[in-house]
């Protein structure tokens, strides 16, 4: 039987607030309605001067502090570069089995005459002995064709023609006597580049208003309180701008087609985002539901740099299955040595670690894929018949698998290679200016810096995310289709 669960008419769930303070956010005495009881009689209210925190922390940033770094940088965008495999493995199509003859996907490889080979298809596989790299008949110039000779009595012929093959060179062979090499393998240089991008907020209010004395005591996340109304909307807007700084650089995306904007402004060509970049050159899973699927993310890592640390930041969808997953698995694979096998401790309803096969998982809950006002407000296609938007999450992003230590990559700008984390954000600053999370204020309220009777308090960051390593990362969407 599906459940559903139905907003009552005046739930408070609209998530955007207003420019500035309307009359819906303020509770009436003064209206002339017989059933208010309001400031026209003599008695007095007993009024609830608090403001009710009902959303609790309403905040969403902290996962960049919790898995990355910040760093400083002057220039208008950052260049780094990553480590090519060391071992050669290449995709490939049987051109004629008859002759032995493979074409490889790029001219750009790196197998010579004289290497051993294993040669795999979907229906066998065969080592053999490089006889000779040439062109491949179909392009002029092009050393795309490898001759390959069985070392046994099979032979390329089990392979049909046109059916693709994997190409991995495991060593070498020569005869006595014989010459040297005749070519060299050089490694390749691979650099990747982003560039920050300037985010701003504004708050301002009159010296009228910043003067008035209201009934609710306000509080808020930036520890403003008290009964001036001014200090919530400001300390609010503080607030939120922190939170982008961090959602930037989560959802960001480089400027890749969009002729509209750049018609508009030539100047605003984006960042990459982390969920881009995992996209672009990580990994994507779907819903992990059992330990199948687990299995899978487990054999993935194992191709890449199987970091044995990963840190695991789900939607409530995502975390509810994975503790459904592990409760059922005592006894089994699963482990719990991040918590001396204490099956109790990790399975509280909600654990915090597992392992399975030679790798930990650290599993929380992320508050930004769960807020209905960020991700968690998403209206994804759910998975059910229906097709209808029910905005669980289950069309969008569930989560993320970040590999925990750091990265050894080489700086372009100091020349040098270095340890960083995997992720870490760059924000620009120098000697004389930190645009890390820039704030002042203007106008004629407190220090008179203008004759504009207002007080206006100006927010500027200017930043980008580096991620290092994306291949080791592992994007979870409930549906790819």
């Amino acid at each position: 039987m599906a459940h559903y669960i139905t907003p009552g008419g005046s739930l408070n769930s609209t998530p955007a607030p207003t420019k500035q303070a309307a009359a819906g956010n303020y509770l009436d005495f003064t209206s002339a309605d017989a059933s208010s009881n309001n400031w026209a009689q003599q008695y007095v209210p007993d009024l609830m001067e608090k403001e009710a925190e009902v959303f609790g922390n309403r905040t969403v940033s902290g996962f960049l502090a919790q898995v990355g770094a910040e760093e400083a940088m002057a220039s208008d965008q950052v260049v780094w570069s990553e480590q090519g495999r060391l071992h050669l493995s290449y995709g490939a199509t049987m051109k004629t089995a008859a002759s032995n003859l493979i074409v490889m996907d790029s001219v750009d490889h790196g197998v010579r005459v004289g290497d051993t080979v294993v040669v795999s298809s979907a229906a066998v596989t065969i080592k053999g002995y490089v006889s000779a790299v040439a062109i491949d008949g179909d392009a002029a110039g092009d050393k795309l064709g490898i001759t390959v000779l069985a070392y046994t009595a099979a032979t390329l012929a089990a392979i049909t023609n046109t059916h693709k093959v994997n190409v991995f060179v495991y060593g070498s062979e020569y005869a006595k006597g014989s010459g040297g090499r005749g070519d060299v393998i050089a490694p390749k240089f691979k650099s990747y580049t982003n560039k920050p991008i300037i985010l701003k907020d504004k708050y301002e209010i009159s010296g009228s208003d910043a003067s008035a004395i209201g009934w609710v005591e306000v509080s808020g996340e930036e520890g403003q309180n008290g009964y001036l109304w001014y200090l919530k909307a400001s300390g609010d807007t503080k607030a939120r701008f922190a939170d982008y700084c961090e959602m930037s650089l989560l959802e960001a995306e480089k400027l890749d087609g969009g002729t509209a904007l750049t018609a508009h402004n030539a100047d605003i060509t984006g960042t990459e985002g982390l969920f881009a970049a995992i996209t672009d050159r990580g990994n994507i899973s779907t819903q992990v539901e059992a330990m199948i699927d687990f299995d899978a993310i487990l054999k993935e890592f194992d191709k890449q740099g199987s970091i044995e640390e990963n840190m695991m930041f789900v939607n409530r969808t995502q975390a509810l299955d994975i503790d459904d997953m592990l409760a059922g698995q005592s006894g089994s694979g699963a482990a719990y040595g991040v918590f001396n096998n204490d099956v109790d401790m990790a399975l509280n309803l909600g654990f915090s670690g597992f392992r399975r096969g030679s790798y930990d998982f650290y599993k929380t809950d992320w508050k930004y894929l769960n807020d209905v006002a960020t991700r968690g407000g998403v209206l994804d296609t759910d998975n059910g018949a229906d097709a209808t938007p029910e905005g669980d999450g289950l069309g969008g992003i569930l989560g993320v698998i970040v590999p925990a230590g750091v990265s050894s990559v080489y700086d372009q700008g100091l020349g040098r290679n270095l340890k960083r984390p995997f992720l870490h954000v760059r924000y620009r600053a120098s000697g004389l200016e930190s645009r890390k999370m820039k704030t002042w204020t203007t106008g004629s309220v407190g220090a008179v810096t203008s004759d504009i009777d207002a007080m206006e308090m100006h927010f500027l960051s200017e930043r980008c995310l580096v991620v290092q390593g994306a291949n080791n990362f592992m994007l979870l969407k409930g549906n790819l289709a």
